[in-house]
């Protein structure tokens, strides 16, 4: 169980950095949203392709840069 989540902060962590090192433009954001955001790219990923490998990886990726401009978009809108 431990190890379960320690691997999804870790995935998190890395596949929120890999999306903010992609997208173009500035994300002010902590370090503890990309981490957030990178699990929750994991989550959606994961729901979109059920695979196993580096395509699981490619679409956590591409999940988390969407999630970016749908965070991007209500910081936007709030101001």
């Amino acid at each position: 169980m431990f190890g379960s989540i320690l691997g999804y902060i870790i995935g998190g962590a890395v596949i929120g950095l890999l999306a903010r090192l992609i997208k173009p433009g500035a994300d002010p954001m902590g370090w503890i949203m990309t981490i957030l955001l990178g699990i929750g790219g994991a989550v959606l990923g994961g729901y979109l392709y059920a695979g196993h490998g580096i395509m699981t990886w490619v679409v956590a990726i591409l999940a988390s840069i969407a999630l970016l401009f749908v965070f991007e978009a209500l910081r936007r809108r709030k101001k």
